[in-house]
């Protein structure tokens, strides 16, 4: 029933792909709001009681509706799993960004490459060449891929029912709208948030670089894997990008321009410099995991009718 229903989600996905910014995030935004209107005073342990509050429920009621279907009939649990993993699921939600991009790129059209990564990483990068922003969009690519699809299928996976799909978008929606802020407002509120969502992705992002590794160039993704991704500042972020540019054979990282300000970051991968290319291939060896993916829960039901 797990593949069956992320093979439906995808195929559903495929022909009427869901707006994420219209439908799935102005609801998770009104939601934070409520809470942080009434529980953020720039504390940690007042943050810690508004996530839990906002995200253990729906994931708990997602697990028990789920489990009440699958007792009614099987299929009306497979369909309330395919509904949930549409709404969480997707390459839609960020790849328009990432084809639009390529295209822009393809047509030497370097100023609309430069708003569209700047709109997609919320930085101005109007001083940015080519090469940067293919960097720049091959990060993103890698991240986005991992986060909208393969991230939601190993917590789908491990949970019951949907509710792993449901615990992971929760957590990784709030860990960038509270996780991310700065100011001194919030203070501390969007500490737990942040760490809860590191703790929920430690093994969904290694199973995905893992997966990067074996469809791509497995010895460079495990040196860069095993070198570089400490050197940056998100661990879970750092494996997923060491190991996506030893996997395509490309340098990423490196120093930018962002917001007309030089940012100096670290250096990952070991191949050639980024070239619009690239940006196929990286498209190639997203395909080539999914398939992995289903082939390994293909292996997994098997598995289970033979026991």
């Amino acid at each position: 029933m797990t593949l069956l229903a992320l093979i439906l989600t995808l195929v559903l996905e495929q022909f009427r792909p869901l707006n994420a910014a219209r439908y799935l995030y102005p609801l998770l935004s009104s939601l934070g709001q409520y809470f942080e209107d009434r529980f953020n005073d720039g504390q940690v342990h007042h943050g810690t009681i508004a996530w839990c509050l906002m995200v253990l429920p729906p994931v708990v009621m997602t697990a028990v509706f789920y489990l009440l279907l699958f007792a009614l009939h099987p299929l009306a649990a497979l369909l309330f799993n395919v509904v949930v993993l549409y709404y969480t699921m997707g390459f839609r939600h960020s790849s328009h960004f990432f084809t639009r991009i390529h295209a822009s790129l393809r047509a030497q059209d370097l100023g609309s490459a430069r708003k569209l990564i700047g709109e997609w990483r919320g930085h101005l990068h109007d001083q940015s060449g080519t090469e940067e922003i293919v960097r720049l969009t091959l990060e993103q690519g890698i991240i986005g891929a991992h986060r909208q699809v393969f991230g939601v299928i190993v917590c789908f996976v491990l949970l019951p029912g949907p509710c792993g799909a449901v615990l992971y978008r929760m957590a990784e929606y709030y860990a960038r709208e509270w996780g991310q802020r700065s100011d001194q407002e919030s203070g501390d509120f969007g500490r737990f948030a942040r760490q809860a969502f590191f703790v929920i992705e430690w093994l969904p992002a290694r199973l995905t670089a893992m997966a990067f590794s074996v469809v791509g160039d497995f010895e460079d993704a495990a040196y860069c894997w095993r070198t570089q991704s400490p050197l940056w500042p998100n661990l879970n972020e750092g494996i997923l990008l060491a190991v996506g540019a030893g996997a395509l054979g490309v340098r990423l990282g490196q120093p930018i321009i962002q917001s007309g300000e030089p940012l100096e970051r670290p250096e990952l991968g070991t191949g050639d410099d980024a070239e619009v290319e690239c940006l196929q291939r990286f498209v190639g060896l997203v395909r080539r995991t999914l398939v992995l993916n289903a082939l390994v829960l293909l292996l997994l039901s098997l598995s289970r009718l033979a026991a």
